[in-house]
């Protein structure tokens, strides 16, 4: 990019940022204790190190139904203590000794606790913009767009303003798979950029277990890379992952000693701790597969985009609607996408040709070289793989237990914040080539660009002041 261009993407980026600062404050200040999924167990996890100096050990009797569903039907009353409520113990540590220190400094006050998950979405909005920008490099408006989503959806923004791992888990994921796709298209080639990575996976490991799907992602990185070169990819891979499993064996060592063989992540005592939690079998033998599809899909899209407190409260099923119309006009604009850059690809792979496409971005026109657009490709195909493994990791949960919510399949919103960028730009480079033919200014499509995340970041404020704070207060 140019000097120019990047300034001004780095003053958009700036104002997305204070935005999403602002907005995710707002929920954070404004969202009425613990009014979020599990805030109390993650909350208790923080408070059990602060006062104990050690990690905790989930036991029978951490996850007392009945009384939790009483407090939830009260909305949290303060005459209700939540101490009893401990089913996240069996969580990775270092989210909660981070947030220690926090818990200390204000007296296990709540609100600061959140404004740390906060500064930590934050993070994940300034990754999200770099990693889209390392592949689109010359069309910075689809990583601005992908920055957007990722601080503007509203769900994910409740999620963000929550004590919970997910914001470090989602921020720390996010920068090994940045580092994964600059590997790939040969930007980080050094000993030390791989063993970066791998710290940066091994944090993850040590935050929220399904950071073993980037795992998976950040070895097939290495396969396609190294394809044609066993030795170097043998290499890259220990690089990779020594330093992951040197940072999470003594964590996976201490699980079994305490849970016992061969229970390394503390899945299985998790499983017979949330005894009465209801399973897919029960729910099916009640209600039949059918039903369990139909309000699986159905509950898994609203409260993707937003779906609030313990999942009681949805917003207006016109907004639903509207997003789902948005959705297939995406959709739509990002199969118009894949098909031009199929034509453009198959041209690029035979001839040296660079091929335009009516304004908007192609992957072979950013790839001087047949090489840089294999790359360009593979990393695609990287982050589809990424978002695949999240989906199968959320469909295999729910073969378990009934849980269809939709802020499970947000490890994979950077890819479909630029995949929604892309079939938007595309619908969008449509309408600029048509204002231009017809005499009118250019700058209309960038406004009909900005248009959707604007909405978006508009939804947050109606959806905290209309939705959250009357139904959960």
């Amino acid at each position: 990019m140019s000097g120019v261009s990047s300034r001004l993407v780095a003053f958009w980026l700036a104002l997305i940022l204070l935005t999403y600062l602002v907005v995710g404050t707002l929920f954070a200040v404004y969202t009425p204790a613990w009014q979020s999924p599990d805030e109390p167990a993650h909350y208790n996890y923080i408070r059990y190190i602060a006062e104990h100096g050690r990690f905790p050990v989930l036991q029978s009797g951490d996850y007392p139904q009945d009384y939790l569903e009483e407090i939830k039907s009260q909305k949290f009353p303060s005459h209700l203590p939540i101490d009893s409520i401990r089913y996240e113990f069996h969580q990775p540590p270092l989210y909660y000794l981070l947030a220690t220190p926090v818990f200390k400094l204000f007296d296990g006050a709540l609100v600061p606790l959140r404004l740390l998950s906060v500064m930590l979405g934050a993070g994940l909005v300034y990754v999200a913009c770099r990693l889209a920008l390392a592949i689109f490099s010359l069309r910075p408006a689809l990583a601005l767009g992908t920055a957007a989503f990722v601080a503007f959806v509203p769900m994910h923004v409740a999620m963000m303003a929550a004590v919970n791992n997910d914001s470090l888990a989602e921020l720390l994921l996010a920068l090994a798979l940045w580092g994964v796709i600059r590997y790939l298209l040969g930007e980080k080639e050094g000993k030390g950029d791989l063993v970066g990575v791998g710290v940066l996976l091994g944090l993850g490991l040590l935050t929220k277990l399904y950071a073993v799907a980037t795992v998976a992602v950040a070895m097939a990185a290495v396969i396609l890379r190294r394809r044609r070169d066993g030795r170097r990819a043998a290499r890259d891979m220990a690089l990779l992952l020594g330093p992951a499993m040197v940072l999470v064996l003594p964590w996976l060592v201490r699980n079994v000693a305490v849970y016992g063989w061969p229970d390394v992540m503390g899945l299985a005592r998790h499983d017979e701790v949330v005894l009465g939690q209801l399973t897919t079998a029960e729910f099916v033998a009640q209600h039949g597969w059918g039903h369990l599809v139909r309000e699986g899909l159905r509950t898994t899209y609203q409260s993707f985009w937003g779906q609030f407190g313990w999942m009681a409260v949805p917003m207006d099923r016109r907004i639903y609607l509207a997003l789902g119309l948005f959705s297939i006009l995406v959709i739509a604009g990002l199969l118009g996408w894949l098909v031009v850059e199929a034509v453009s690809g198959r041209r690029s792979l035979a001839s040296s040709r660079q091929v335009d496409a009516d304004g908007y971005e192609s992957l072979t026109r950013m790839g001087k070289t047949r090489e840089a657009f294999v790359r360009r490709l593979l990393s695609a195909v990287l982050l589809l793989f990424s978002t695949l493994l999240t989906l199968f990791s959320y469909v295999w949960y729910n073969t378990k237990f009934v849980q269809h919510q939709g802020r499970y399949l947000f490890p994979a919103l950077i890819p479909l914040g630029l995949a929604l960028a892309l079939g938007w730009w595309t619908l969008v480079g449509r309408v600029r080539a048509l204002v231009i033919r017809i005499g009118r200014p250019s700058y209309i499509s960038g406004l009909l660009f900005v248009l959707p995340y604007a909405g978006l970041a508009l939804l947050d404020v109606v959806s905290l002041s209309v939705f959250v704070i009357p139904y959960l207060s």
